[in-house]
C-alpha cells in the first residue's frame, strides 16, 4: 500500500485531480455561443485553475511539515506538479480562445478537448487507485492516458494541415496554430502524469 486511506496526502492529491477533472469536464462541456460566454467561460477556468494552486500550495506546506512521507517526497511533487500543469494548460487555452475571440471550436479543437476530459478521468482513477493495494492497475489508466496523447499528436499534424489548405487570413492561420499547438501541450502534460504514475508504480509496487 503506498497511501493509507485518509493519509493527508491522499486526500490532497485526490483534491487535485478531482479539480482537474471538474476543470476539463467544464472546459469540454461548457457551450460557447458569443463573446460575453467567452469571458465567462475564461473566468470560471481561472477560478478552478486557482483552487488547483491554492491545493498545490498545502502539498507544498504539508511536505515541508511532515518528517515521513508515504512515498518519496520528489514523486508526491512531480505527481502534484504535473498535474497542475494540466490545469494550467487548460486555463491557458481558455484565455487564449477569450483573447482571439474564437466562439465556435472546430472538429480538430473538440477531438483535442474530448481526449484531454477523457486523460482527465483517467487519472482521476488512477490517483485514487494510489491509496488501494491494487497499484499495478494502475498502469492500464497510464496505458490509456499514453494512446490518448498519441491520438492528439495526430490531431495536430491533420489541424495544421486542414487551416493551412482552407484558411487564407493569416492572422487567424497564427490564433488557430496557437491554439492547437496548446492543445496538443495539454495532452504531453498528461502524458508527464501518467510517465510518473508509472513511476511511482515501479518503486513501490
Amino acid at each position: 500500500m503506498v497511501f493509507k486511506k485518509q493519509d493527508k496526502f491522499a486526500v490532497l492529491l485526490n483534491n487535485i485531480a478531482s479539480n482537474l477533472k471538474e476543470g476539463a469536464d467544464y472546459f469540454a462541456d461548457f457551450k460557447i455561443k458569443n463573446v460575453s460566454d467567452l469571458k465567462t467561460f475564461s473566468e470560471t477556468m481561472k477560478e478552478i485553475e486557482t483552487k488547483g494552486d491554492t491545493y498545490v500550495h498545502d502539498v507544498i506546506t504539508e511536505l515541508n511539515k511532515a518528517f515521513i512521507t508515504p512515498i518519496e517526497r520528489e514523486d508526491i511533487l512531480a505527481l502534484t506538479m504535473s498535474m497542475d500543469d494540466v490545469l494550467d494548460g487548460l486555463e491557458h487555452c481558455s484565455a487564449l480562445l477569450e483573447m482571439y475571440n474564437i466562439t465556435t471550436a472546430d472538429e480538430f479543437m473538440n477531438r483535442f478537448v474530448e481526449a484531454i476530459k477523457s486523460c482527465a478521468a483517467e487519472i482521476e482513477k488512477s490517483v485514487e487507485l494510489l491509496s488501494t493495494k491494487k497499484l499495478p492497475k494502475i498502469r492500464e489508466y497510464a496505458i490509456r492516458i499514453k494512446d490518448l496523447e498519441s491520438k492528439c499528436d495526430g490531431i495536430l499534424r491533420q489541424s495544421i494541415k486542414h487551416l493551412f489548405s482552407v484558411e487564407k487570413d493569416p492572422i487567424r492561420i497564427i490564433q488557430y496554430k496557437e491554439v492547437y499547438e496548446n492543445l496538443e501541450d495539454i495532452a504531453d502534460y498528461c502524458q508527464s502524469v501518467a510517465n510518473t504514475l508509472e513511476s511511482i508504480i515501479m518503486k513501490n509496487a
